[in-house]
């Protein structure tokens, strides 16, 4: 195995924060990722911090996660340095295909690529539609796409939401589900995940305790997140702004 220290430190530094805020975290479905090989691990997006318990996720198993990530993040030099030295993928929204080809030629390589399918934080804390970049990466290396549920990391920090990075010994819950095969065309097998996922976000949830009217708990389980129907459309008047 390769030795990556500015990812290693990275992963540590991460581990030792999460005992620090005390999170308590239950990782299930970890044999679902492969110990050799490529894969898409498609991840929820609802925190800005979600991929870390994904990545701390995929180490228990000895391997390392390259997330997609958009570019603007690499314009801060720290940050930069290290999305380099944990080997992010640099997406630039403008030039889409250049990402796809790198991540492809990741997968080829063996590598376990992360990517968020709904592209964007759920502002409802549901399942969004997605776009099919991660099935079509899938198809086109000729891997499977392995579907991951983090829940609970909305808490933390979140976008529109409060930051709560003390001692907050929140639960955190990450589940891996089973692989699903390449199968074309793009489109249906997008649809496939997001069904998969949604069973799978709906499981994890049943295990927890959602606090009645809180922020960080869909409208559907009493709590205070905006619907679907209400997310989308604050998120297009967020895109109308940008555009002016």
């Amino acid at each position: 195995m390769t030795v990556e220290p500015v990812y290693s430190a990275v992963e540590g530094i991460a581990r030792v924060l999460c005992r620090l805020q005390g999170l308590a975290v239950t990782r299930t479905g970890l044999e679902n990722i492969p110990p050799t090989g490529g894969a898409v691990l498609a991840i929820n997006h609802t925190s800005y911090l979600d991929f870390v318990q994904a990545a701390l996720a995929v180490g228990e198993t000895k391997r390392k996660l390259r997330l997609m990530a958009k570019t603007e993040l690499a314009d801060n030099k720290i940050l930069g340095f290290l999305m380099r030295g944990c080997g992010v993928i640099e997406v630039d929204r403008s030039a889409g295909a250049e990402a796809f080809r790198v991540g492809v030629d990741a997968l080829r390589r063996g590598e376990l690529v992360g990517v968020y399918p709904e592209a964007t934080i759920s502002r409802s804390f549901e399942i969004k539609e997605f776009k099919s970049g991660a099935a079509r990466m899938a198809i086109e290396a000729g891997v499977p796409i392995i579907p991951v549920i983090v829940w609970g990391a909305q808490r933390l920090v979140t976008k529109g939401g409060p930051k709560n990075l003390g001692r907050n010994k929140f639960p955190i819950s990450v589940e891996v589900g089973s692989a699903i095969e390449p199968v074309e065309p793009a489109d249906a097998l997008s649809e496939i995940l997001r069904i998969e996922m949604d069973a799978i976000l709906h499981h994890v949830q049943d295990g927890f305790v959602h606090e009645p009217g809180a922020y960080w708990v869909p409208r559907r389980l009493g709590g205070g997140a905006p619907t679907p129907e209400e997310a989308a459309a604050i998120d297009a008047q967020e895109r109308a702004k940008r555009a002016r």
